[in-house]
């Protein structure tokens, strides 16, 4: 059976190449404002809140939306898309976009001090940014969540274990395997769907068995020229209980999501230019290629012979520039 998740995590190529260990004493805050990477959390010690600045989020009443998470010791947030995002101690509110941010912070080796260096470190928590290695995360970032929170889930808390008792030692090839132990706790985060809260994204419509079903189908068969009926019918639902349904729980229309998989899909097999154009219109349920380029243009902003020849050039040149 397909499983559309292992599909999007293998294409995107998680990997964890940065983090740092920030101890903190209450009361304290910090604002992130910096976006340019995907970023996760590790809990390894005590609680804390999260907001984070999200386009689809609870209106906070300020005109800015968010979602605010309250995480404890062992809890891992990923956030697959970069945002801005706060943090703060338990007992006071996460500061807000603009808002400022008096909690000193000191750098420390392997990391950071958050609050008063003198009082009591009441938190112990690994952070660091995430990066996906594919030439096609820009198209599959938008299938995942914008935020990831895993609780309670016991193969996770073993990896948090297991990072925060690496991230203590001064063990030979530290850093060789810290990055493979946050490698697999950001592929174990993604796939705990059970145990997972999340904003709408693609673990939350395989959380749902009857969306799981229609997301499974187009995975398996992304050629066939599928409409949203035949995807209800798939998910034993009625055509307007499954539109809303799977838009609230994945965060896009099903035809939407079903063209971003199909772009991701080509973009794939043009890098690898072992089939014809034809066929890859073919195989991502286009009857021709006239109509496949036109989707595959007005969704990646060049026609598929430009994006692959682009694509080969790149691949050759890359040796002359290391």
């Amino acid at each position: 059976m397909t499983d559309p998740l292992a599909e999007v995590v293998s294409l995107l190529q998680p990997g964890a190449p940065f983090s740092k260990l920030v101890v903190a004493s209450a009361p304290w805050a910090v604002r992130r404002a910096e976006v340019s990477r995907p970023f996760y959390f590790v809990m390894l010690e005590g609680g804390c809140h999260m907001r984070i600045d999200s386009p689809t989020g609870s209106t906070n009443g300020t005109g800015t939306q968010s979602d605010t998470l309250t995480l404890a010791e062992g809890d891992f947030v990923l956030i697959p898309a970069a945002r801005s995002f706060a943090t703060c101690s338990l007992g006071r509110e996460p500061p807000r976009e603009g808002e400022a941010v008096p909690t000193p912070v000191v750098a420390m080796p392997g990391g950071a001090r958050v609050g008063d260096p003198q009082g009591a470190v009441d938190v112990r928590m690994l952070v660091g940014t995430c990066e996906f290695g594919s030439a096609d995360a820009a198209l599959l970032v938008p299938l995942l969540p914008q935020w990831v929170h895993v609780r309670d889930e016991r193969r996770l808390s073993t990896l948090v274990q297991l990072v925060g008792d690496e991230s203590r030692a001064q063990r030979p090839a530290r850093d060789i395997v810290m990055a493979r132990l946050l490698e697999v706790l950001l592929i174990e985060a993604l796939r705990s769907t059970a145990s997972t809260s999340a904003s709408p994204g693609l673990v939350r419509g395989l959380a749902d068995p009857r969306l799981a079903l229609a997301l499974r189908r187009m995975h398996e068969r992304p050629a066939q020229p599928w409409s949203v009926v035949q995807l209800a019918r798939e998910a034993a639902m009625s055509r307007s209980a499954f539109f809303e349904r799977f838009s609230r729980a994945v965060g896009m229309a099903p035809m939407e999501y079903l063209l971003a998989w199909r772009m991701a899909l080509a973009k794939r097999m043009l890098r690898q230019r072992e089939l014809p154009i034809a066929d890859i219109a073919e195989r991502t349920g286009y009857s021709s290629v006239s109509t496949f380029g036109v989707a595959f243009t007005r969704h990646v902003g060049m026609p598929p012979g430009r994006y692959a020849r682009s694509e080969s050039e790149g691949l050759q040149a890359a040796p002359a520039e290391a």
